[in-house]
């Protein structure tokens, strides 16, 4: 039987924390599932309405949970490309603070470059749509001090690349394959979103158009497509990143894109959950202090967390909850 419940969004998202922890003391939450496509859809579309109303008036608190997130972007993106860099550390290079320990000037310009690029990206939305110029320049930004050299370009004749046992393109057909992708990208009126960003990033990844910063550059196109369209920015984060990889080989081997979606999709449900929290001005604690005030399993709470079945969302790496 299907039960179609009427409410209001608060009540909703009380519902669903309701019916897990109903679950999680019941022992049934293993084989319990709402990750249907069109629950998913619903469940952005009710979001994404609950924040538009929330953040009018409320611009600078929108604007102050977007600084207070940059270093745990920059940070997460960085490590997933191998850099060492702690979050502390992260945090004192973009508040220009000096650091306990040498470390590369690459890491050093890895973190400040994307963090600038972040915060560029977040004004440039308004004014243009996703380009090839476009990208070019964010490289430009991404790569400089790095590898001037390969800055601002894509690779040129010569220039092979492999990730894995993947062999990219040749460099001689990137330009076009860039174009076609892009091209694909914005003809598309009848694909939902999310899953033409994960195509459109499995498809970037695939071509790497670059010498070096595939993947910071890719987790970047995601958060501009995102925002031009008055969504969020989400963090694919370093802790998650075999499902990420996994992802990837799905599509090069199957042509799948579902993995993907799923990543992304649940990013930024997290990132919307954060945001209406802080919006709604809910007192926020740990979800460990939250799973002491419930019966059943903190172990099923905190794997309903990143399932996303409830409105938890992580800070500096701690799970987090907002209760009235």
């Amino acid at each position: 039987m299907i039960h179609v419940i009427f409410c209001k969004m608060s009540e909703f998202r009380q519902y669903f924390i309701n019916i897990h922890l109903f679950l999680i003391k019941n022992g049934e939450y293993a084989i319990f599932s709402f990750m249907t496509s069109n629950l998913i859809k619903k469940k952005l579309n009710d979001l994404k309405k609950e924040y538009d109303v929330l953040k009018a008036g409320k611009e600078n608190l929108v604007a102050l949970i977007d600084e207070s997130e940059l270093p745990e972007s920059v940070y997460n993106s960085n490590a997933i490309e191998n850099s060492t860099l702690t979050l502390k550390e992260t945090e004192a290079l973009l508040r220009e603070m000096k650091i306990s320990r040498n470390v590369s000037s690459r890491e050093i310009f890895e973190a400040k470059n994307l963090a600038r690029i972040m915060e560029y990206i977040r004004n440039k939305v308004k004014e243009t749509d996703l380009n090839k110029e476009l990208i070019l320049l964010i490289y430009q930004m991404l790569i400089g001090n790095i590898r001037d050299d390969i800055a601002g370009r894509f690779r040129q004749t010569g220039e092979y690349v492999r990730v894995a046992t993947h062999i990219a393109p040749a460099p001689e057909k990137v330009e076009s394959l860039i174009d076609e992708i892009l091209v694909t990208y914005h003809s598309d009126y009848t694909t939902y979103f999310l899953d033409k960003i994960a195509k459109f990033h499995l498809a970037f990844e695939s071509i790497h158009p670059f010498n070096d910063g595939n993947g910071r550059m890719g987790r970047t196109i995601i958060n501009f497509q995102l925002s031009r369209i008055g969504f969020p920015f989400i963090i694919i984060r370093n802790k998650g990143k075999e499902v990420y990889y996994q992802a990837f080989q799905e599509y090069e081997n199957q042509q799948s894109t579902k993995t993907m979606e799923k990543v992304i999709h649940l990013a930024l449900l997290e990132s919307f959950h954060k945001r209406v929290t802080y919006l709604k001005g809910d007192t926020i604690i740990p979800l460990s202090e939250y799973v002491k005030r419930q019966s059943g399993s903190p172990s099923a709470l905190f794997n309903a967390a990143k399932r996303q079945h409830i409105p938890a969302f992580r800070e500096k790496g701690i799970w987090k909850i907002g209760v009235d």
